[in-house]
């Protein structure tokens, strides 16, 4: 990799964002401070991509509610965008699987082969008519509990984690009561591709959760400059997690109407109609780099 021309990253979040909440913003601004900050990495874009509805956790609200929670709290960025490809598939999706398939899309690549060494393949030229020389990595974002998670027997395949933290890399947050070094010393995969994980610390505490919200919103408690405001106002409008009981919320401004608020008819469109239409974040990601035109 040339120092005097950083490899270009988009950075990838995975996860159920039920809801999605300030931290899981703050996560990706942590993220690409601590890699340009190196001198090796400019950070062109920042995907979220949520859950299937396939997949099965308690208190999990559907993805159509979900993507216009996390589409209103994306409006103030300007280089963070959502993807709903994993949640419109018609089954859960592993992780590696939806890493791989970003990074396919973006590099125009069809057949990836994961045995040509990392350096290599940052500076692989593409075939037909792309016009970059480089292709642009990808890296997870996540916090220290996806870390700690990879200990848990047969939720990973061992494999995945093998392929994760060698072909693409991870750039993890730190979280209150976690200790990410002690992860990766206690396991030989992430030992041995420990140059592949990034550790930023947030020296600013904050240990907001999804859990932590959606328990405050049932036992009627504020919510108020946990969320995005335009996200607390969705929530209210459609009643989610218990919003209904809560009494806190008659003390929101809301200058939205329910009409508004509500999923419009074209939000809920057919699988196959939405696999015609292409993801937003290739043209977003067009006016930075022309290879995802």
């Amino acid at each position: 990799m040339s120092t005097s021309t950083p490899a270009k990253v988009v950075l990838l979040s995975c996860g159920s964002f039920n809801p999605i909440t300030n931290m899981h913003l703050r996560m990706f601004e942590l993220a690409r401070d601590a890699l340009q900050k190196t001198g090796n990495f400019k950070v062109i874009a920042g995907i979220i991509s949520p859950v299937n509805d396939a997949y099965e956790k308690k208190d999990l609200v559907s993805s159509t509610h979900r993507c216009k929670m996390i589409e209103k709290s994306l409006q103030t960025s300007d280089w963070i965008t959502l993807d709903k490809w994993e949640s419109e598939q018609n089954c859960w999706t592993e992780t590696r699987n939806v890493l791989l398939y970003h990074f396919n899309r973006l590099n125009g690549e069809k057949n990836l082969n994961f045995s040509t060494p990392l350096k290599k393949r940052q500076k692989c030229s593409l075939d037909n008519e792309n016009r970059n020389t480089e292709s642009i990595l990808l890296k997870l974002v996540c916090g220290g509990d996806l870390l700690e998670s990879f200990a848990v027997p047969d939720l990973w395949r061992s494999e995945h984690i093998e392929e994760i933290v060698r072909n693409f890399g991870l750039v993890c947050i730190t979280r209150a009561g976690s200790d990410p070094y002690k992860f990766i010393y206690e396991s030989d995969v992430l030992t041995e591709y420990q140059n592949n994980i990034m550790i930023v610390n947030e020296w600013i505490y904050n240990d907001i959760s999804s859990t932590k919200i959606r328990r405050a919103l049932k036992r009627s408690e504020s919510v108020k400059y946990l969320l995005p405001e335009p996200v607390i106002d969705y929530i209210k409008s459609n009643h989610l997690y218990g919003a209904e009981e809560n009494k806190n919320f008659s003390n929101y401004n809301n200058n939205n109407n329910d009409n508004t608020m509500k999923p419009s008819d074209s939000d809920v469109v057919s699988l196959s109609q939405q696999q015609q239409q292409q993801h937003g974040y290739i043209n977003e990601l067009a006016l930075v780099f022309p290879v995802c035109q």
